[in-house]
């Protein structure tokens, strides 16, 4: 079965009751036994939920792994993450990631005596270097939140082999459609199903996938454990955002290479992150491992933070809101909104500026976007 078609089909057949093309919405938190210590394949809805099931496994189809876990947010899904580990195991994490995942690491994580580095991952030698005798995990962004940066991942599986520690992607940004991590042996993959592979800026959600059966069987029980689940109704919206994958990333893609390069061109633009870009840092490994570079876009304006500001606070049709990866254009500015809790030393060591305008470029017709960024530009 080809991608597109995964997408659509993996995992989904017509309800065996009534032939609904669509599963059903399970919205039932527990199920009648027919006897004791024998089940139908669900006992409570925190444990199991037959609508959760096949989202789950339509994830796992399209992620090519074996096993998927819904949470009830990313966030939930990172968490369960580290939860494999114990007081005194070390994690070495891109220096580059979402606020949240460094809000959780140095102010939850640590008290729990875990011990995190951080690292350029673009930096093969740097990466090695942060690796110690108490290493358990590689966590990494690709392409990151907020810079875009792109790191070998040939080059991660490889150092995590050599040391014998796991290495979990985030892929959000990429989504199955443009990179399958686990392809190049990863062991697990994190999307936050709220931005793309929900699609619509109507759910909160996040999945583990994995093909490593010892790994799932843990993160399973953290899952059951915790109860962080994503609910039946959630798990149905996901679905359905799920079957025009494929179609709304290529829209979001080529949008944003024109969005991309109509900014690398403008006069009041100092620098434009984007991965399609032959400017960008990271443009041949992205061209090598990726089959196309997405919607998030990131740059900087010459008249920095303030003409950001400006810029933010003057468009129409760009949305300034948290999220991504929805059909609507989003405009973000990390310093205040998704990265406000990093503390700004470490932001400005990092290169995320209180001038770093965020783009998540959506399925309208490009040149309305490319109008509205103009027009709020003239104000910067």
């Amino acid at each position: 079965m080809k991608f597109d078609t995964k997408v659509v089909r993996a995992g989904i057949s017509p309800d065996p009751t009534t032939g609904s093309i669509l599963p059903p919405i399970y919205e039932t938190a527990t199920y009648v036994l027919p006897e004791v210590g024998r089940d139908l394949g669900f006992d409570y809805t925190r444990s199991s939920n037959p609508t959760r099931q096949v989202l789950e496994d339509n994830l796992a189809a399209i992620e090519n792994g074996k096993h998927a876990i819904s949470f009830a947010s990313g966030m939930s899904a990172v968490d369960a993450c580290f939860k494999l580990f114990s007081s005194g195991d070390h994690i070495v994490c891109g220096d580059d990631v979402y606020g949240g995942v460094t809000r959780l690491l140095d102010n939850v994580i640590v008290q729990q005596g875990l011990s995190v580095s951080y690292v350029d991952t673009t930096n093969t030698d740097a990466v090695r270097a942060a690796i110690t005798s108490t290493t358990r995990m590689l966590w990494i962004e690709t392409p990151t939140n907020p810079l875009l940066k792109v790191s070998d991942l040939e080059a991660m599986v490889s150092i995590a082999r050599e040391n014998n520690i796991l290495l979990g992607v985030d892929s959000t940004f990429a989504t199955p459609v443009f990179l399958r991590p686990l392809d190049f042996g990863a062991d697990i993959v994190m999307h936050s199903t709220t931005k793309y592979l929900a699609g619509h800026n109507q759910i909160i959600g996040g999945v583990l996938i994995t093909s490593n059966q010892h790994v799932f069987e843990k993160m399973k029980y953290i899952q059951k454990t915790i109860g962080a689940v994503s609910s039946p109704f959630d798990c149905w919206l996901n679905l359905s955002g799920l079957k025009t994958l494929h179609l709304r990333m290529k829209r979001h893609e080529e949008s944003a290479m024109q969005v991309a390069q109509f900014l690398e061109s403008h006069a009041k633009i100092d620098r434009v992150l984007y991965p399609g870009l032959p400017s960008h840092p990271q443009h041949a490994v992205a061209k090598a491992q990726m089959s196309g570079f997405s919607g998030m876009i990131a740059f900087e304006l010459t008249g920095g933070a303030e003409a950001g500001k400006t810029l933010m606070n003057n468009v129409q049709l760009c949305g300034l809101a948290e999220s991504l990866g929805s059909v609507e254009t989003m405009i973000t500015h990390p310093a205040s909104m998704t990265h406000a809790d990093v503390p700004v030393e470490d932001r400005r060591k990092r290169g995320l500026t209180d001038g770093l305008v965020r783009l998540s470029v959506g399925i309208e017709d490009v040149e309305d976007i490319i109008a509205d960024l103009e027009n709020a530009l003239k104000k910067a």
